[in-house]
């Protein structure tokens, strides 16, 4: 078609798929990379294609990691007795940032949520009854978001590591309700960790 800027084009639209990025704002983001210096715009592109290349989830916790084992599950100066369960890996960063966590952690990669096709097969829950079990956890702290589906999905991991003698708790609710983790601040989350409570 004339007068179509079909690479252009494509560019607004694979932006127009990211979270929270709608029309106006991919135009904006096209145009700006459009602007910038080639070689500015090449190492964006290179940054995205080595993320998907090498980036993986820890054969032990699921966080992210360009290793087989995470830098965290790799600490020996981690406090291996205790596992703070996630739902994402940006959660683990956002606990990370506190300075007052120095246990492992397990991630879900996700939480139940019914109504987007998210069950138990969906989440890590088998691998960390599993993983409690061999490494005689002695405690494990479900940090999943404090909202319908993060509630639920806590009370899901509570029932199932019942079969274990692991002491269950849950971060306090200084996390106010239907917030998400990553965006607390560390005043918020250090207070939630400190005031946990069983389950």
């Amino acid at each position: 078609m004339s007068g179509k800027l079909e690479s252009l084009d494509r560019l607004v639209e694979e932006f127009k798929k990211l979270p929270g990025i709608g029309r106006r704002t991919a135009e904006r983001l096209a145009y700006h990379i459009l602007r910038t210096p080639k070689e500015d715009a090449m190492a964006l592109a290179y940054a995205v294609r080595d993320v998907k290349k090498n980036m993986r989830q820890c054969r032990e916790c699921f966080n992210l990691t360009e290793q087989e084992v995470c830098s965290i599950c790799a600490d020996s100066r981690r406090d291996r007795g205790v596992i703070c369960v996630v739902e994402q890996p940006r959660d683990v960063w956002a606990i990370e940032k506190t300075g007052t966590y120095d246990g492992l952690y397990h991630v879900l990669l996700g939480r139940l949520a019914p109504l987007e096709d998210m069950g138990p097969d969906d989440l890590t829950v088998n691998e960390l009854v599993e993983r409690v079990s061999r490494i005689g956890a002695r405690e494990v702290i479900i940090a999943t978001n404090p909202n319908l589906e993060g509630d639920g999905t806590a009370a899901y991991v509570r029932e199932r590591l019942a079969t274990t003698s692991v002491k269950v708790t849950r971060i306090a609710r200084g996390i106010p309700a239907g917030s998400s983790i990553e965006y607390s601040s560390t005043n918020i989350l250090q207070d939630a960790l400190a005031e946990r409570r069983n389950m």
